[in-house]
């Protein structure tokens, strides 16, 4: 009970001398606690501690931003009010107030990107600048989220890129960015086409002591697998994933009907870039894209760059899987945003054609070279669905299959993560990027 209903319960006011708040015009007190505290003649030890507990009340109180856009849910104006990181109210405005022609949506989510503009994230030199230009790049791309993306490489060189990676999490500028790793590998198929450009001599059977390491090296980081449910001991592997709390994805592997029921019983949760990380003759009837598609215990991701799928393929995953159980992803490269050509990197030579990466010795795609961005307005234009389905596809969806509740959607007491862009000639152009409330790109 509040001090004032106290000495309203038990005193009375002189009815002489009604309240007059233009007695006090300075105090935060009633003629009640005046009375009470005159007639005690402590009103000087009492009235200072009141006083600043009052100004700490005031002090307390957030201070509010306000963003205004056009929502990307309906097209309708709204005002979106920011407190201390969170999005504390959602308002509708009337049309015709004024609000300017962009549209907000949350911050989109990669979950597979294995580096940008030259930062490669296996690097074994990687910086902390490194990470922080990848981040405020990807940013500029409306990227408010992102899983950087390890395949596989020879166990010394994965243990060391997570511990160097492991520094970005707590990173004050960028950690609210990264909320985990990818690892594609090194539990894959080591045939050719559906091994990809994963190098053969690294590709290895499940080993979770192996694992194990490297979740420690990334201090408990690693939040979604690749694994090839056909290779000896991926089963129990796949389980002893989900025990852990690390999501896993079915890629690069020639799995039966069978076996991927299996690993779907055993945790398995997502196909990763179906299409891709498959051989490039494959058995109309028998192959591993029916059995995924057909399983709807499984979310797809899909890479809709328009290389790594034809518009074809990506309108039929969709038709089958719809908005709520399709992923975008970028797959981007480190080669993605720079100048087309050709790129030496561990040996091996790379093709960047400025849509994609091109792996010639296997004759297969390395890669993206573009961001998930451009994935958006593709896939609207592959299979006709709303901007609202496509920012599903590549916010509210990936959130939901990491369990990051508090991203994806533009909902009160989510964290503030958003993005303004425009429309323009097919693409969408980000205009300013949130993250947790604070401006981290504005457009020039």
């Amino acid at each position: 009970m509040s001090l004032i209903k106290v000495l309203a319960t038990n005193f009375v006011l002189p009815a002489e001398k009604p309240w007059n708040k233009s007695n006090f015009p300075n105090l935060q007190l009633s003629y009640i606690s005046f009375i009470f505290l005159r007639k005690l003649k402590i009103l000087s030890c009492l009235f200072v501690p009141l006083f600043l507990l009052s100004m700490t009340s005031c002090s307390e109180k957030k201070e509010a931003a306000y963003v205004e856009g056009l929502l990307y849910l309906d097209g309708k104006a709204v005002s979106i009010e920011i407190v201390d990181g969170l999005i504390s109210r959602v308002k509708p405005l009337a049309s015709g107030s004024g609000v300017p022609d962009v549209y907000l949506a949350p911050g989109l989510i990669d979950i597979q990107i294995n580096g940008y503009m030259g930062v490669d994230f296996s690097d074994q030199e990687l910086s902390s600048d490194q990470m922080h230009e990848a981040t405020y790049a990807l940013w500029k791309e409306g990227v408010t989220s992102y899983l950087p993306t390890l395949i596989t490489r020879d166990h010394p060189r994965l243990a060391h890129s997570f511990s160097l990676l492991a520094g970005a999490l707590d990173d004050e500028m960028i950690g609210m960015s990264i909320p985990g790793f990818h690892l594609e590998g090194p539990y894959i198929s080591p045939v050719d086409g559906y091994r990809g450009a994963h190098p053969l001599q690294h590709v290895r059977l499940p080993d979770w002591e192996e694992f194990s390491e490297y979740q420690e090296k990334a201090h408990q980081g690693i939040k979604l697998i690749t694994v090839a449910p056909e290779m000896e001991g991926a089963i129990s592997f796949i389980k002893l994933c989900r025990e852990s709390g690390v999501v896993v994805s079915l890629a690069h592997h020639n799995g039966s009907p069978e076996i991927i029921d299996q690993a779907v019983e055993a945790g398995a949760s997502l196909s990763g870039h179906l299409g891709n990380g498959c051989a490039n003759e494959i058995n109309r009837h028998h192959n591993p894209l029916w059995p995924q598609l057909s399983n709807d215990g499984l979310s797809i991701s899909i890479i809709a760059d328009g290389s790594h799928l034809t518009k074809e393929e990506v309108r039929s995953f969709y038709k089958v899987k719809g908005a709520e159980g399709t992923i975008l992803v970028s797959d981007a490269l480190s080669f993605a945003g720079l100048p087309p050509g050709i790129y030496e990197k561990d040996g091996e030579t790379y093709e960047l054609t400025g849509e994609v990466v091109k792996f010639p010795s296997q004759n297969v795609l390395a890669g993206a070279a573009m961001p998930i961005s451009r994935c958006i307005t593709n896939a609207m234009k592959f299979t006709g669905c709303s901007l609202e389905e496509a920012i599903r596809m590549a916010s509210t969806n990936p959130a939901r299959l990491l369990g990051l509740d508090h991203l994806g959607e533009i909902k009160e007491g989510l964290r503030a993560d958003l993005i303004q862009f425009v429309l323009e000639d097919g693409a969408m152009v980000i205009q300013k990027t949130w993250v947790a409330g604070k401006v981290v790109y504005l457009k020039e």
